[in-house]
């Protein structure tokens, strides 16, 4: 916590430094600016009367006059249609025509006119300034812009020594700040923090110390509690591993009769279909597994409002087909029913229980699914006429991986997760699960929320 104090608070003051030593530079680099686009003004002006007075011998010089030198300078002479008479950084007649150039029109306009841009020809950013001469004809100075960095390595030895002065200053207050704030903290009992609630230096952190308390108190209970979940989750991954194992397992076994050519012509197909239904087993099992993990962690998940006969609706159109393939009929009854939920989650809710029914009927039986709001409640029941459940098995149905038949369940493709989701996102919920059922006549579960 000291180390963490420190670096915030060192961090805060060289971020105050760094935007303090950035506008100064950023202050300085507009005024230089403004400097030498003055400069370059007077230059042009004082260019001007020369060229007016030698013409073009000012600049190339004849004779024993000596041409005009202007080593940081750029000039350019241009005529009044725009048209390049002399440059000296390039060749003339190369030279596309300059009439539309900011500073040249303004020049024309108004005597005398100035711009900033880049030059393509020098491949830099110029600074220039343009004057009418009494003939027509323009002269253009234009100089190199000085970058910020110019301005920086001019100033960099002071920066230097200053930035060593608030590095070594920051850093000091920052330590001796740091610790002053951490040294009661460190200084804490945190098996008994309420001793400390009434002294001078705890007095603001009171909440926090009572809160320790409680913490305590909780991490003792939360204990057994995790004792209790690894232990649950241990079994579940074995027998998940199993449950897993045992399609990969015929999956192979089929895979490697194939390709060993043990098979006959005509039972290939047969052999293919067992291999795409063990697939599609061991897909729809990773698949509950994965909405079983999520649900064991949906705290996080999103509630809205929503309306359970809309979801109920939207899950019987997902298993439309199945229930055709089987030969059941889904119908559903009831009216909108204004629920406070997480949708999936209620969405699989009612397509695992409309799932179970299904698979496990009999050729022309019935799902009846029933929504029915009341003022404190919605109701969800889901009803069959199909195998049933015996009594000894109804408690502990919603385990994870429990089968009542496990080689009918294989048969139907069930997986043993079906009702554990149904039962977790029930409890997400707050809702209350209960079963009827008897052996030969069906089954109904019903499943009470609490209203939105």
């Amino acid at each position: 916590m000291s180390n963490k104090i420190f670096k915030s608070v060192w961090s805060a003051a060289l971020a105050v430094f760094a935007v303090s030593l950035a506008l100064i530079l950023g202050l300085c680099y507009s005024y230089f600016s403004a400097v030498q686009v003055n400069q370059l003004k007077i230059e042009t002006q004082l260019a001007a009367r020369g060229a007016a007075i030698c013409g073009m011998d000012f600049f190339t010089g004849s004779g024993d006059e000596q041409a005009l030198e202007a080593e940081n300078y750029r000039v350019t002479w241009i005529a009044s249609d725009g048209s390049v008479l002399y440059d000296s950084a390039a060749d003339e007649s190369s030279m596309e025509n300059h009439l539309a150039r900011e500073e040249v029109q303004t020049a024309l306009a108004e005597g005398y006119g100035e711009s900033s841009r880049y030059s393509a020809t020098l491949s830099e950013k110029q600074l220039y300034a343009a004057q009418l001469l009494p003939n027509g004809t323009v002269l253009r100075l234009s100089i190199r812009q000085a970058a910020v960095w110019t301005l920086l390595l001019g100033f960099l030895p002071l920066i230097c020594v200053v930035i060593l002065f608030a590095l070594a200053l920051s850093f000091l207050l920052a330590y001796r700040l740091s610790k002053k704030i951490v040294e009661p903290i460190n200084a804490l009992d945190l098996d008994h923090p309420l001793r400390y609630v009434d002294e001078p230096d705890y007095r603001e952190i009171a909440p926090l110390l009572r809160r320790l308390e409680e913490q305590q108190t909780q991490l003792k209970s939360d204990q057994e509690k995790l004792e209790r979940t690894s232990l649950i989750r241990q079994e579940f991954t074995a027998n998940a591993s199993h449950e897993l194992k045992t399609p990969l397992h015929a999956i192979s076994g089929y895979a490697e009769l194939l390709e060993n050519g043990m098979v006959r012509d005509t039972d290939v197909r047969p052999f293919a279909g067992k291999i795409r239904a063990e697939s599609q087993r061991m897909t729809k099992l990773v698949e509950d597994i994965i909405d079983l993990t999520a649900l064991d962690n949906g705290g996080g998940m999103q509630r809205e409002d929503t309306d359970l006969y809309r979801i109920a609706e939207n899950a019987i159109d997902s298993l439309e087909s199945t229930a055709e393939a089987a030969q059941v009929t889904l119908r559903l009854q009831g009216e909108s029913a204004p629920l406070r939920g997480i949708p999936s989650v209620l969405y699989s809710i009612i397509y695992n229980l409309c799932d179970n029914g299904i698979r496990y009927n009999h050729a022309g039986g019935h799902v009846t699914i029933s929504v029915e709001p009341s003022p404190g409640s919605v109701t969800l029941t889901v009803q069959d006429d199909g195998i049933g459940i015996p009594q000894p098995h109804q408690e502990r149905i919603f385990e994870r991986f429990y089968q009542v038949d496990k080689s009918r369940s294989k048969a139907a493709g069930g997986t043993g997760l079906g009702l554990s989701i149904v039962k977790r996102g029930a409890l997400l919920h707050h809702a209350a699960i209960a079963l009827e059922s008897v052996p030969d006549k069906g089954s109904a579960f019903t499943v009470t929320f609490p209203a939105a």
